[in-house]
């Protein structure tokens, strides 16, 4: 991803993290709305193989998957087997099993604090105070937005799903963060998907699920799902952890609970209280503590002096 010089980097990392935001939560309604009247197997292979088809032509036209290392294929097949394929299907299974939009994400949301709990040990990086006491406050944030939502229809097991959804991401995450991963974002996306169009048309077709139906709203779905919460979110979320590094990247989750709470309430009708308003501020302080808390140490590292070699 190239930046114009003209453009501050504040703000194309700030104008980045809200398009992050935004397409991410859009992942959790559209299953909402995909998963009521069809198979969530149908519409996953038909928004990942529509996806396939425009990544393998962008990269036939740049040659982004010249010279790829048999190495970066494994490794990258491992993190998109985790990121996309675990994550999604976990997530769309858990609406589907009757969660609301708010609870998966809140349980999402969790992300940051596991990953904060488990980034020293096993990347070899320091947690500092602030972002620890913004963690510990996002947790709080996401709480309150979706409290009012927990206690629904579905069976107390299927609230294991979208756990299981967060921990493929957490996976993926220190997988691809264990050693330097220098392949561009296209190449990156291409091979997670893949691996996902391989899996799932594999289920589709055991299933029985794999034709796909001929209405206008199932192709319009279909397609926002490709290339919103598929290409756009998961682009950014891997070029943002490049910029601005994991433990600020994930805080940034503890923004989709809310957000999602919001369109939920918009879209379908979820309950939005007082309660869920004063979540979102909460949450939101919280990513401004732990931002401005990496943005100082990044700031400190670029004026220490430089030794020359």
């Amino acid at each position: 991803m190239t930046i114009p010089t003209c453009i501050p980097r504040r703000v194309v990392t700030v104008a980045a993290a809200v398009a992050f935001v935004l397409s991410w939560s859009s992942g959790f309604v559209a299953a909402k709305v995909a998963t009521v009247d069809g198979s969530m197997w149908t519409l996953l292979l038909w928004r990942y193989l529509l996806l396939a088809v425009v990544l393998i032509a962008a990269c036939a036209a740049t040659g982004a998957l010249r010279g790829l290392r048999a190495a970066d294929l494994r490794r990258q097949a491992t993190v998109g087997a985790f990121s996309q394929l675990g994550y999604v299907v976990f997530v769309y299974a858990s609406v589907a099993a009757g969660i609301s939009t708010g609870t998966t994400a809140l349980i999402d949301a969790v992300q940051p604090l596991v990953v904060a709990t488990l980034v020293g040990p096993i990347l070899g990086l320091r947690v500092r105070g602030a972002s620890w006491a913004g963690l510990a406050l996002g947790v709080v944030g996401v709480a309150l937005v979706v409290g009012s939502q927990l206690g629904g229809e579905a069976p107390p097991l299927a609230y294991a799903l979208p756990a299981l959804a967060m921990l493929c991401l957490i996976a993926a995450t220190f997988i691809d963060r264990r050693r330097p991963n220098d392949l561009p974002i296209l190449t990156t996306l291409t091979i997670h998907v893949a691996v996902v169009v391989v899996v799932l048309a594999g289920v589709a077709l055991a299933t029985g699920n794999a034709a796909p139906p001929v209405s206008a709203a199932f192709w319009a779905t279909t397609a926002f799902t490709a290339f919103v919460p598929s290409l756009a979110a998961y682009a950014l979320y891997w070029w943002l952890i490049r910029r601005i590094g994991v433990t600020s990247l994930n805080a940034l989750l503890f923004a989709v609970a809310p957000t999602t709470a919001v369109a939920g309430a918009v879209l379908l009708g979820e309950e939005f209280s007082a309660l869920t308003a004063l979540g979102f501020v909460v949450s939101a302080a919280a990513v401004t503590i732990v931002l401005v808390a990496e943005r100082k140490v990044l700031t400190a590292s670029d004026d220490r002096p430089k030794i020359a070699a």
